[in-house]
């Protein structure tokens, strides 16, 4: 199986999530740069944590409008297996690839129960 982890501006993550597949699962790895539309045949998409630019907006407001992310929907529209982590999931759920939204919590604080 040949995973393509996506690598954004600020993303952290990304190379950690290649060294799982490549030294955990022992699957081939390929990095792909948001302004990239290929996919390059991987059969599994990795939209890793990090801060995909800054998340200065809104976290994956401005990372859904990647050229990359058009290729992942069509990609998950076929069928094709795509992971979000953290920043990740919230970019998936941006791009409208995952149903609902996030929202901040009334308090605008962080709570830890």
């Amino acid at each position: 199986m040949k995973f393509g982890v996506v690598v954004f501006p600020g993303t952290w993550s990304d190379r950690d999530c290649g060294w799982v597949v490549d030294q955990v699962l022992g699957a081939h790895l390929q990095y792909l740069w948001h302004k990239d539309t290929d996919l390059k045949g991987c059969d599994c998409i990795i939209v890793p944590g990090g801060f995909a630019y800054g998340d200065y907006l809104r976290t994956g407001a401005i990372a859904r409008f990647a050229p990359l992310m058009e290729s992942i929907g069509e990609f998950a529209d076929r069928g094709g297996l795509v992971w979000g982590i953290c920043n990740g999931f919230q970019i998936l759920c941006e791009s409208g690839l995952l149903p609902g939204a996030l929202i901040r919590n009334a308090s605008l604080e962080y709570r830890c129960e």
